[in-house]
């Protein structure tokens, strides 16, 4: 059984776990980020690999696939720019070659990754276009069309950046409808304000309204200009609510024309919860696209 490891790596933690050929998640470890200082989290990230591979050795994996946020240099291993971690130019598979030898290291946005492994599950066509959202600390997306991904000049996918009409005008839809934009919106924690609204509080009701409404606003700039045949939703805001979603395609069927409105049935979230980003990282180290 051919077995690869997968690094998914975020501002708040770093997940590794180790993955076969099926997608099949045999092993699972979870570490803290240190943001602090690019070393300290490149430490991390190899404390969080030695931890899954204890018991195994790096002989018997194909290889390392990492998802790292913002924008990587594919080819040459780099992690080229991110918002949330010290990691500008950091050249992370050579640093990973360095470190444990193993013998391929596949690098990508962790949007991709993820992205990847649910179009992988939901058997995905390759005559077809693939979408998976993650609406988490942050907002983004990432399009598989034709079996390969869009990529733009290498920064597409960034749905969060899309400006969308609020209250106070016109603001980045991230800002509006990702974790952080939500408690600020409310002043306290998000978690608290989902409850809120599942207990009938008409305050928190008119928030998940307007948020569900900014997001249903950006989805429909994707499905006017790729039309998709489907749509995956991950990231834990939506996963961990998952009666958001019938409120978006209530508020994006009133923009849509019935034309768009075949998406509407091909909306559905995550069934790999938090472990898309490792699933696909690994998957990612047996085959590239």
């Amino acid at each position: 059984m051919k077995k690869s490891i997968g690094i998914d790596i975020g501002g708040t933690k770093i997940a590794v776990g180790i993955i076969t050929e099926s997608g099949e998640l045999l092993h699972r470890t979870e570490v803290k980020s240190d943001p602090s200082d690019r070393e300290n989290m490149f430490t991390q990230v190899v404390i969080a690999v030695e931890q899954v591979l204890e018991g195994a050795s790096i002989s018997e994996i194909e290889g390392i696939g990492v998802g790292v946020p913002g924008k990587v240099d594919r080819e040459n291993g780099i992690a080229v720019y991110q918002n949330n971690l010290p990691w500008q130019q950091f050249p992370i598979a050579a640093r990973l070659q360095e470190q444990f030898g193993a013998k391929t290291i596949t690098i990508d946005n962790d949007v991709c990754m993820a992205a990847f492994a649910e179009w992988k599950t939901a058997k995905g066509k390759t005559n077809e276009t693939f979408v998976y959202v993650t609406i988490s600390t942050g907002i983004a997306c990432s399009i598989i069309h034709h079996g390969s991904f869009f990529r733009g000049a290498g920064f597409a996918g960034e749905l969060g950046l899309i400006p969308v009409l609020s209250k106070e005008g016109n603001e980045r839809l991230e800002i509006l409808a990702a974790g952080p934009g939500i408690e600020k919106i409310a002043g306290i924690p998000t978690k608290d304000v989902f409850t809120g609204y599942l207990n009938g509080s008409q305050e928190f009701l008119s928030i998940i309204n307007e948020v569900t409404g900014h997001l249903a606003q950006g989805l429909y700039s994707i499905s006017s200009l790729i039309d998709p045949h489907k749509m995956v939703f991950g990231g834990s805001v939506i996963v961990n609510n998952p009666f958001m979603l019938e409120l978006i395609k209530e508020k994006l069927k009133i923009y849509q024309l019935p034309e768009q409105q075949h998406l509407l049935e091909q909306m559905s979230i995550s069934t790999l919860a938090q472990n898309n980003g490792v699933v696909g990282a690994g998957l990612r180290a047996f085959e590239e696209i």
